[in-house]
Parts: structure tokens; C-alpha cells; sequence
């Protein structure tokens, strides 16, 4: 096990009814003027923000409202989030929503106090040294982003979507985690959640890194649970219990207890981004596509841990099997959990036309150069072969 520093301070306040509690939490954190960072519509119409509009008035907080955040957030609208926040004096942000709006709200919290552009912060040419606090109330759970200290943002202009990790800054003073409302998601949406949380554990499951069975084996136990739930939910899509252990299964896959210790991989999500940043699809359903190809081309080079999650996490009986039949069995076990969902594990048909990999491995050498991961190390060349196996 590798030396570690593991810091979480994120207050969690999880159940029925808990975004009542929101005015309450943002006043204990020391806010005063608050801008509510939300998405479509879909937490206006439902009523949720007029419930956490009125818990902020019984505190005694004033708010400015900032909404039309979309899916795949791109820069443009951080821009326009710092350019509100600066100029209403907004000293806290509250996201309302899933990993888009959180993550657009952390850029902003980034952007908002600093003299540069923020996308230096994004693209590596500048380090941040603060940030505005951020608070949220959680409505889709996948991202992860309520507890952890990442942010995910598309630049529209250069086609990059680029990923930052600043634990000591972004992660939120507190997430409200009411699993009531998740209920009325639909079916995809469910299931975009379910791929990307699962991939938040896998990047850090598969390492090299020795001495790691006591993080495997509760992250194998998470791995299990949120399949197992996402089959319930499948089929009951009302079931409470069921969407509770998601959505704290989303929490503990990304918030860097399963990674503690090890040096992580990472290559799925980002060969993955390339994909949504330029055919703009849900980063669920880019996933579903990647992994089952990047876990072909990586059991060719180094089976080990493979072969331990066909057989750990779903669950392929290894007697009488050699250790390419039981890699080959988890894989198709894992593609037809992914087609249960609903999913495709096709790239052609995920974006209903040919890619072009020579953009995507471009675009990607140039945000990562010339390797990519740590569990298998690609080359650009290596790259090109998984976005074909995916096609």
C-alpha cells in the first residue's frame, strides 16, 4: 500500500426530508448571500427549490437564483455563473442537482475569487489557492461530485473536457442526500448513474499497487451492492430502499475511499470524455461503451485483477475454467448487465454514425500526451485499438 492522505470533511445530512434542512446548514457554514446553481427545470417544477428558496428565508439568507446548467457543463456557463457571483457578491453556492450543476458550481467557486481565467485551472497552466464554499443538495446520483473534491468541464470552443481533483478546495461543506428525490428520474437516467458511479470504483480497483485487500474488498462489496440495487430499481423504480443505497454507493465510489493507497488508473473515463466532448452523449452511456473494450484489451496484458473481478464481483464460478474463460465470462456478464440497463456497448450505435478515432485520439494526446493509465500504460496507438474494439 502506497503512503496516503485521505481528507473528507463533507458534512452529510441523508434521508426523507432532509433538504428542509438546507437554510439551516448554509447559516451553520457561514453564508450570507447565496447563488443556487440548478439545471433544466426539473427541481422548479417539482417544487424543490421553492422548499429550499423558503428554508433559506428562515435562516435569514439572502440567494440569487443561476439555472440552465446542462448536461456535459461547458465552460460558457461558468463563465456566466462567475460573472453573477461577482457582481451579486455571492459569498456561497448551493447546487441543486446531479454532477453537472455540482460541478459547475465548484468551477465557479474556482473562477469566482481568482485573477485569471479559470480554465487555467482546468487546462494546467495555473494552480488555484481558493475557492467559494459550496453546498449541495443532491438530485441525481452518479457523478459522485457531492463528496468529493473533482469538476468535470467541457470547453466548448477547444472541444477539451478536461477533469480537476482540488480535494482541499472543492469538496462540499455539506451534501443534503434525500434518496425521495431520485424517485421521479427516468429509467436512463437511472442507468447512466449506475455505469458512471461503478467506474469511479473501477478506476481505482484496477492498480498494481500490492497490499491493497482490505480497500478491494469493501469496494468489490460496493461493486455488488449497486449492481444488485440497480436491478431492483429496474423493476421497482419506487423502491426507497433501493434508491438510498444508491445513492450513498454513489457517494463512497468517488469520494477517494477506494482508491486510498493506490495508484489509480483513470484511462476509461478519459478515453470516455473524448467521446462526449465531441458527439456530446451522456458520459453514462460513453462509459458503458469504453470499459467492456478497455477490460478486453487489458486482460491480453496483465489478467490478474481481472480475473479477480469476473470472479469477486460478478461472480463467475472459476472451477474447471482457465483464466482466459473466466476473464471472457465476467466481461459478458458485465456487457449484459449494461444491455439490462437498457445501454448499448457499442460506439457506432451510441452516436449513430462512424467515429472519427483520429480526432478522439488526437484530442486526447493532446489533453493527456503521449500514455494514458496505469494499470495497462497505453500508448496513442493502444488508444486507437479500444476506441475500435469499442465500435
Amino acid at each position: 500500500m502506497e503512503n496516503f492522505t485521505f481528507w473528507s470533511p463533507t458534512e452529510f445530512v441523508f434521508g426523507r426530508g432532509t433538504e428542509l434542512r438546507t437554510g439551516e446548514l448554509a447559516a451553520r457554514f457561514g453564508a450570507h448571500k447565496i447563488m443556487i446553481v440548478s439545471g433544466g427545470g426539473s427541481a422548479e417544477r417539482s417544487g424543490l427549490l421553492a422548499r429550499i428558496r423558503k428554508t433559506l428565508q428562515d435562516a435569514g439568507l439572502e440567494y440569487v437564483d443561476f439555472a440552465g446548467v446542462r448536461p456535459n457543463p461547458v465552460a460558457s456557463k461558468v463563465y456566466e455563473g462567475i460573472g453573477i457571483a461577482r457582481a451579486e457578491k455571492a459569498d456561497f453556492l448551493l447546487a441543486v442537482g446531479g454532477g453537472s450543476v455540482i460541478d459547475t458550481a465548484k468551477a465557479i467557486a474556482l473562477g469566482a475569487p481568482a485573477d485569471t481565467d479559470f480554465w487555467k485551472f482546468y487546462n494546467g497552466e495555473a494552480s488555484p489557492q481558493k475557492a467559494m464554499p459550496v453546498g449541495v443538495v443532491l438530485t441525481i446520483p452518479a457523478a459522485g461530485s457531492e463528496g468529493s473534491g473533482n469538476s468535470v468541464i467541457t470547453n466548448e470552443k477547444t472541444l477539451q473536457k478536461i477533469s480537476v481533483r482540488y480535494p482541499m478546495l472543492l469538496r462540499p461543506k455539506f451534501a443534503v442526500m434525500n434518496p425521495e428525490l431520485t424517485m421521479t428520474l427516468l429509467a436512463n437516467q437511472t442507468a447512466y448513474g449506475i455505469v458512471d458511479m461503478l467506474c469511479h470504483i473501477y478506476e481505482r480497483y484496477f492498480s498494481n499497487t500490492a497490499g491493497t485487500e482490505i480497500v478491494d474488498g469493501y469496494s468489490e462489496a460496493i461493486m455488488r451492492d449497486i449492481m444488485d440495487q440497480a436491478t431492483t430499481l429496474h423493476f421497482q423504480p419506487d423502491n426507497y430502499e433501493a434508491r438510498a443505497e444508491v445513492m450513498w454507493g454513489g457517494m463512497l465510489a468517488h469520494n477517494g475511499l477506494c482508491g486510498v493507497g493506490k495508484v489509480e488508473d483513470w484511462s476509461s473515463h478519459r478515453l470516455e470524455h473524448e467521446i462526449s466532448a465531441i458527439y456530446d452523449v451522456p458520459h453514462g452511456a460513453g462509459l458503458a461503451v469504453i470499459v467492456p473494450a478497455w477490460l478486453k484489451f487489458c486482460a491480453r496484458h496483465n489478467p490478474d485483477k481481472i480475473w479477480k473481478f469476473a470472479i469477486n464481483v460478478m461472480s463467475v464460478d472459476p472451477s474447471g475454467h482457465d483464466t482466459d474463460e473466466i476473464i471472457a465470462e465476467g466481461i459478458s456478464r458485465l456487457e449484459d448487465f449494461y444491455h439490462d440497463l437498457g445501454l448499448t456497448t457499442s460506439l457506432r450505435e451510441l452516436i449513430g454514425q462512424e467515429p472519427d478515432i483520429e480526432t478522439m485520439v488526437c484530442s486526447l494526446e493532446r489533453n493527456m500526451g503521449p500514455t494514458l493509465g496505469n494499470y495497462v500504460t497505453l500508448s496513442m496507438d493502444d488508444c486507437r485499438e479500444i476506441y475500435r474494439m469499442a465500435l
